[in-house]
């Protein structure tokens, strides 16, 4: 066996271990390892056909581990949920964690540029894996991946599920109580860069205050600390 071959099969056999699959067809994975700077005069050989299958496997996989995993819960949060999810960023996470960012084939102009590490390659190739999986095994394989992956990140979101003035409003209409009052108690600075300290308040409880170079990010300042000092909310915002 030539050692460039050698080579490539150990590389993906490594990528194989960590997402948990064994491939039948392994040139389904190396196509989705390939961006278009490498082969740019045959984009089919790229990640770009599985990126797009494997956008909706993701979704139609994350979205039955949500269902399952939260009976509960209603279309909105399980919506919240999904988004949280699979965004770019949790996908470029979970990829990085795959260790697939050294065998991406790029051009020389990529690899200068440090496209190894960019977060909107990494997330397209975790979809195109996905994709990939599908592809050579069938539902079973990709949602066996998904479920891996995911696992964790489905019971503890990196960023909260709401905004802070949302998550107050429906708790407070949620008790039967008027919509919170946000108030300015302080603005300070000149014109082109103000300060606010805005001040909410829900009826029958302290007034909360939060800080902020406008008005709404001072006002989600203030919903956000109300949330955290009654314990709706943990510190990290969940």
């Amino acid at each position: 066996m030539k050692r460039g071959t050698s080579n490539q099969a150990g590389m993906q056999a490594a990528i194989e271990d960590r997402i948990g699959y064994r491939f039948r067809d392994r040139d389904l994975l190396m196509q989705a390892l390939t961006h278009i700077s490498a082969v740019p005069s045959d984009k089919a050989q790229t990640y770009q056909r599985l990126e797009f299958l494997g956008d909706r496997v993701l979704g139609l996989a994350v979205s039955d581990m949500l269902f399952r995993a939260f009976p509960d819960a209603e279309e909105g949060e399980l919506s919240r949920r999904l988004a949280e999810l699979v965004r770019r960023e949790s996908c470029a996470e979970v990829a990085a964690a795959w260790g697939v960012g050294d065998h991406v084939r790029l051009g020389d102009g990529e690899i200068a540029a440090g496209a190894r590490e960019n977060a909107a390659i990494l997330a397209d190739i975790c979809e195109a894996i996905v994709g990939a999986a599908f592809v050579d095994g069938g539902t079973a394989a990709a949602q066996g991946i998904v479920e891996r992956a995911f696992r964790e990140r489905l019971h503890a979101p990196r960023r909260p599920l709401r905004d802070a003035k949302t998550a107050l409003q429906e708790w407070a209409q949620g008790r039967g109580l008027p919509t919170p009052a946000y108030t300015v108690a302080h603005r300070s600075g000149p014109d082109h860069a103000p300060h606010f300290r805005i001040a909410v308040a829900v009826r029958g409880m302290t007034p909360a205050e939060g800080a902020g170079t406008s008005k709404r990010v001072a006002e989600q300042a203030a919903a956000r600390e109300f949330l955290v000092r009654e314990q709706i909310w943990t510190a990290d915002g969940n």
